[in-house]
């Protein structure tokens, strides 16, 4: 099903060319062409992510999106916390430092590292980024576009479709706000914004920008590459050699939504995998994503049989009580 004009084409994106006559921007900028009928997404390598905040940004540039405010939060360096209406991208930081790190500060810097600590001009030989307890974990967070998504199962209007592009989209005429997609997405990822239109909001994938040719504007501004985006079976083919190099410098790297491909600490195969996936190296539930998502769907059988069973004791009692009156 093919999503309507999103409002960002009408900010001078020149539409695709069907024939191929005029180059695309995304060739340029991250080596692919985008082709309607193929299914593309994100692969994000969470071990190159710097924190710029780059992504968010973009996204909020490029889709008209409000600002968070200008309160810190407290929690790190993380002031946006959250994935929400407004916030479709968001880079989660996990300081993970031992306590007796900051016991008896030294004011020689490297004179207070332990002895097998190198200095950061030989960093690649200890890898200290790797290792629990002195390493700070980030990760870019968006909307996972499921292979199987919950959240337009559960839509009652029609209002959330799959494009072209495989990507997961709200049409904003459509959306009557009535947030049965909310507590369906089993990533937190959709928000009704009560305060604005109130209506469903997350992340298209940049609907408009690929459209035009163009890659996401998140992937675009990654100055580090933490955010590649492709055709979902090219992606994955490349996030298993990026795994496979860092397994093999003893980094336990593993993939998190790909269908059982290298899931080693996960397994996202309830929805046929996700079109946005990561290269984690520590628990799922450390970046706060669910080490086995499920679809709200597939327990109604269960629940049917539940409410079945729970209807027959109930007539049955009732039975019994009237043969004992008599």
């Amino acid at each position: 099903m093919t999503a309507p004009g999103h409002a960002g084409v009408a900010h001078g994106v020149r539409a695709w060319d069907t024939h191929g006559e005029q180059a695309q921007p995304a060739q340029k900028t991250s080596g692919t062409s985008i082709t309607p009928g193929r299914a593309y997404g994100f692969f994000t390598d969470t071990t190159l992510c710097i924190g710029c905040k780059a992504c968010e940004v973009a996204c909020k540039q490029w889709n008209q999106l409000p600002s968070d405010g200008y309160e810190l939060s407290g929690h790190s360096y993380d002031n946006t916390r959250q994935l929400g209406a407004s916030t479709w991208r968001h880079v989660t930081f996990i300081e993970q430092f031992d306590e007796d790190r900051f016991a008896e500060r030294d004011f020689d810097v490297f004179a207070s590292l332990p002895a097998r600590v190198e200095p950061w001009g030989a960093f690649t030989a200890g890898e200290q980024w790797a290792e629990p307890g002195r390493r700070w974990l980030l990760m870019s967070d968006v909307c996972k576009h499921c292979v199987n998504a919950p959240c337009l199962e559960a839509c009652p209007t029609g209002s959330i479709i799959r494009t072209e592009f495989d990507s997961v989209y709200v049409q904003q005429d459509v959306c009557n706000g009535c947030g049965y997609c909310v507590p369906a997405c089993p990533f937190g990822v959709v928000e009704v914004a009560k305060g604005g239109d109130g209506k469903a909001h997350k992340c298209t994938l940049c609907y408009d920008r690929l459209r035009g040719g163009m890659e996401p504007a998140c992937a675009n501004a990654c100055p580090t590459d933490s955010i590649q985006f492709g055709p979902v079976d090219e992606l994955v083919e490349r996030a298993k050699l990026r795994t496979d190099e860092l397994r093999g410098r003893g980094i336990p790297a593993y993939l998190y939504g790909t269908d059982g491909v290298l899931e080693d600490g996960a397994d996202t195969t309830r929805l046929n995998g996700l079109n946005c996936f990561f290269l984690l190296i520590d628990r799922p539930e450390v970046y706060n994503l669910p080490p086995v998502p499920h679809r709200a769907s597939s327990a109604t059988g269960r629940g049917l049989v539940t409410s079945g069973l729970a209807a027959l004791g109930l007539v049955a009692a009732t039975l019994w009580a009237f043969a004992g009156d008599r």
